[in-house]
């Protein structure tokens, strides 16, 4: 990593707008989904979860785009390493952009616009856990997904800004994957600790 830092310009403004928005995106989601589970504000103010939920995952979708964008731009306005530029790195790209696009698109298929965009903190839950492909390979593909596009993209443009920027990408999917995890597992033990407590029906 220190090799590529150093065909790095940290102060460049693309490149720190690109961070600062790979930062905050899923800060953004992780804080405004837990104020909604314990507020409710949001369904609130739309009349209904679902429709609160869409409304944030528009929203979240929207800065997704502005990221890949500020991305893209941060690549363009900084250096490229010849040494990537070899036909070995170019295949290595697209398959791992072919890899996350087919983990991305699957684990929303499989979740539904609700279930990828934080349904469960609007208190709108699935039935059980999600197993099947691609959860059956790995925990949180659709984040490993978007971290393989990113890499796909940086290695494609033989940009070490872009590889930069992907670390970071990982890097704060990780720390993201430590909060949501187990806050999610709580949703979901208590959901199952109201179901024992409810009395069942007369017979």
């Amino acid at each position: 990593m220190a090799d590529v830092l150093q065909y790095v310009v940290l102060t460049d403004f693309h490149f720190l707008v690109a961070l600062l928005c790979i930062v905050f995106n899923p800060l953004f989601w992780n804080v405004v989904a837990r104020w909604e589970y314990r507020t409710h504000t949001i369904t609130r103010l739309f009349g209904s979860p679902y429709i609160g939920c869409y409304s944030l995952g528009v929203v979240i979708i929207f800065l997704a785009v502005l990221r890949s964008h500020c991305f893209t731009e941060a690549m363009k306005n900084q250096s490229h390493l010849g040494a990537l530029e070899n036909t070995g790195v170019y295949y290595l790209s697209w398959m791992l952009i072919g890899a996350g696009g087919v983990l991305v698109v699957s684990s929303f298929l499989a979740l539904g616009f609700v279930g990828t965009y934080l349904g469960d903190y609007f208190g709108i839950l699935m039935e059980k856990k999600v197993t099947g492909f691609p959860f059956n390979i790995m925990e949180n593909p659709m984040y490993w997904g978007s971290t393989a596009n990113y890499l796909g993209l940086a290695l494609l443009n033989s940009s070490p800004a872009g590889l930069v920027l992907t670390a970071v990408v990982a890097l704060c999917y990780k720390v993201a994957i430590l909060y949501e995890g187990p806050f999610t597992v709580e949703i979901y033990r208590k959901k199952d600790s109201a179901k024992k407590k409810k009395p069942g029906k007369l017979q």
